[in-house]
């Protein structure tokens, strides 16, 4: 699990590994990760878009930009949250994620959320 608040904007996610869409054999390994946005500030934002860093257990980066988050871009009040699950694939049966949101103000104004990184694993891969 990770964690992370930015500007009173509070990311936490949570992943598992998906062993019935996995094929371990052929290095297809499939990760659920579940993320939970609170705004615990004084001001509203809207996610506009997401910029995940992926890294799989050989060290290979793989960066995925695109606009708002399962098909919405959700305005939180002060006080609201809003959590979606997606998913991952990997050629290893480790990795990692972290990344941004980019978040507007009703002022206009904009800021990075910060998804802090978290771990991809098999259960009982990590030491």
């Amino acid at each position: 699990m990770s964690e992370a608040t930015t500007q009173g904007i509070k990311v936490t996610v949570r992943s598992e590994y998906v062993p019935e869409q996995s094929s371990p054999k052929v290095h297809r390994y499939v990760f659920a990760y579940t993320v939970r946005i609170a705004n615990n500030g004084a001001e509203a934002a809207q996610l506009k878009s997401r910029h995940w860093i992926i890294t799989d257990g050989d060290g290979k980066v793989e960066e995925v930009r695109g606009p708002g988050v399962v098909g919405r871009q959700p305005t939180l009040r002060p006080g609201d949250e809003f959590e979606y699950t997606s998913g991952c694939v990997l050629n290893t049966p480790r990795g990692e994620m972290r990344g941004t949101y980019q978040m507007y103000r009703p002022d206009g104004s904009e800021f990075d959320a910060e998804i802090a990184p978290f771990a991809l694993a098999l259960p009982y891969s990590l030491n």
